[in-house]
């Protein structure tokens, strides 16, 4: 009796996170750039219980063990990389991605990280850099003088030279992954390759069918907010099925306790 108590509690701890994830996803669903996260479940180990047989006979061959479930537990959590809506916002400063892709930056630590785009700023040095301050890799320096650049759909970065003929100042890759889904969440929408993730896969933006680089555009979340509130529904109802069974071995437990001779 005491397993359906704790089996239920499996099922109420998971559904928990699987809510706590949604009201994140709905927490930013105007946060330009964000992917939206699922929990993914697993059962727990079986466990064998006396052997038993259909047809009620005593024979050894005709058992059959009968395997009983442990509960719940989130196997993992995962982002979905699918591709928001492209909204122009006429801020030079702004860059995205039109198609799968990641631009590599340099954290803080001096690792290696990956940014889906955003709002990029120029560093007091000169260098192009994300909104928080990690520098875009390869390392661009566009200047301090506030001269005019620019940056194309083939990643190619232009600005002028001192007599206002247009130079080439670098150009940015792109950086796909097997399983995109892998990557570790860093915020900021900054993200760590993972051993699930797989290495990076460099590609030139624009060419054999790798994704393009808009500027003056921001890319709004993936977050549905009519699926977030359907997911949000079934997991409080799965809640509330868990609270159910432990309410009835509760009662089960109680009619054992009282149980008079």
């Amino acid at each position: 009796m005491n397993d359906a108590l704790y089996i239920a509690a499996t099922g109420m701890q998971s559904q928990q996170l699987s809510v706590d994830t949604i009201a994140n996803n709905m927490a930013n669903v105007t946060t330009p750039g964000f992917k939206r996260g699922r929990v993914n479940f697993q059962d727990l180990m079986y466990r064998d219980a006396s052997p038993t047989s259909a047809n009620g006979t005593t024979d050894p061959a005709a058992m059959v063990s009968v395997a009983r479930g442990s509960g719940v537990s989130v196997g993992s959590l995962l982002k979905f990389f699918g591709a928001g809506e492209l909204k122009t916002s006429d801020n030079p400063m702004d860059l995205a991605i039109r198609g799968d892709g990641f631009l590599e930056v340099q954290l803080a630590d001096g690792s290696t990280g990956f940014w889906r785009g955003g709002t990029l700023q120029v560093t007091p040095e000169g260098w192009l850099a994300t909104s928080e301050g990690s520098l875009l890799k390869p390392q661009i320096q566009v200047g301090r003088d506030g001269k005019a650049w620019a940056i194309a759909s083939d990643g190619r970065v232009t600005g002028a030279d001192r007599a206002g003929h247009a130079v080439e100042l670098g150009r940015l890759e792109l950086h796909t992954f097997s399983n995109a889904a892998g990557l570790k969440p860093l915020g900021d929408g900054l993200y760590r390759p993972t051993e699930a993730s797989g290495e990076s896969i460099v590609a030139r933006p624009g060419t054999d069918g790798a994704a393009t680089l808009v500027q003056g555009a921001q890319e709004q979340s993936n977050v549905k907010l009519i699926d977030e509130m359907v997911n949000l529904m079934v997991a409080q109802r799965a809640y509330e099925m868990n609270v159910k069974v432990i309410q009835a071995a509760d009662e089960m437990l109680g009619m054992s306790n009282n149980l008079r001779k």
